[in-house]
């Protein structure tokens, strides 16, 4: 796998300032917990959650509230128990980023099951590429580190982060799963490489407010859904393959799994095939709710009347230009 020159990450000694300093700590830390065995992991991860939980007001907020809308039928206590456990799902993403960035391969065979892997290569095969279609699940960013062990030509999606130095760990972080990054609005790149035949990972299940965005269920919430994977795949012609990683529910270990290609894929209704993908994570999502991404503000920007379920009281309801 040869890595993208285009998009090479800066170099982490140019961050040397004092500002960068509680960062290159942080990083201290995570490589620490990379040498603890699975299940100290998992408790430490937990504990980070729990913290989390108790700090991030704003984000804990959000994630109640999804829940709320999400899971009507679930009680007050039972959704407070489901909210409890997701951020601990959080704190043992944070491990996992770690995990990405130095665990062997031999460790990281050891941890992960992959079952399907015959249908992501036989759609290859046909030398379209393919689009991995996934959710923003707590797992998905670890499984590149064994997924790109059986398929080398891989390729992702990133969103830069706020914080230069975290921007550029995260980007050598993920060039360790994907030989190329492509920004999320660079539309021509990402045709380019599924053209040269590789497997590009695609997440579409974010609030979208732009241009072709639709509003449909999810989960039997109305949300602004973008059907940009539709007009991908036509141009491309690429197959679309579902993919998704979840942790063991035997706590040892994580799962990958890959879903034949879609057929009649995409059809000729965009908001059909939004419907159709978000039916596809939402039977994930309900094998294992805590791992799903639900600090995200995934019921924003509606159009009226329905209101934003995340204003607060004296904020402005009326949504921003861009999507988050």
């Amino acid at each position: 796998m040869k890595p993208d020159p285009a998009i090479a990450p800066p170099s982490l000694l140019r961050f040397w300032q004092p500002r960068h300093w509680p960062t290159w700590l942080g990083f201290g830390l995570l490589w620490l917990l990379v040498l603890l065995p699975f299940r100290a992991q998992r408790a430490v991860g937990s504990a980070l959650g729990w913290l989390g939980l108790a700090l991030a007001r704003r984000r804990r907020s959000i994630a109640a509230t999804n829940l709320r809308l999400c899971f009507p039928h679930l009680g007050d206590a039972a959704r407070r128990d489901l909210l409890r456990r997701h951020f601990a799902s959080l704190g043992l993403q944070v491990i996992e980023v770690g995990m990405s960035a130095w665990a062997s391969d031999a460790r990281i065979r050891r941890l992960w099951r992959v079952e399907g892997l015959e249908h992501l290569q036989g759609a290859l095969a046909a030398g379209r590429g393919a689009i991995i279609v996934s959710g923003h699940f707590a797992a998905v960013e670890f499984s590149g580190r064994r997924l790109c062990m059986d398929t080398p030509d891989m390729a992702a999606i990133y969103r830069p982060n706020r914080n230069p130095l975290v921007d550029a760990f995260l980007a050598r972080v993920r060039r360790r799963s994907a030989g190329h990054l492509i920004p999320k609005d660079s539309i021509r790149r990402f045709i380019r490489r599924l053209a040269e035949g590789d497997a590009v990972w695609y997440a579409p299940d974010q609030s979208f407010r732009r241009k072709g965005s639709v509003l449909v269920p999810f989960l039997g919430v109305p949300a602004m859904t973008n059907t940009a994977l539709s007009a991908l795949a036509r141009v491309s012609k690429a197959p679309v393959v579902p993919y998704f990683a979840a942790r063991r529910a035997d706590g040892k270990g994580y799962e990958l799994r890959i879903e034949p290609p879609l057929e009649n894929f995409p059809g000729d209704d965009p908001a059909a095939d939004a419907m159709r993908i978000n039916a596809i994570i939402e039977r994930h999502v309900h094998q294992a709710p805590e791992q799903y991404f639900w600090v995200h503000r995934r019921f924003k920007g509606r159009p009226a009347p329905l209101a934003d379920p995340y204003t607060r009281p004296g904020e402005d309801p009326r949504p921003p230009a861009t999507a988050e």
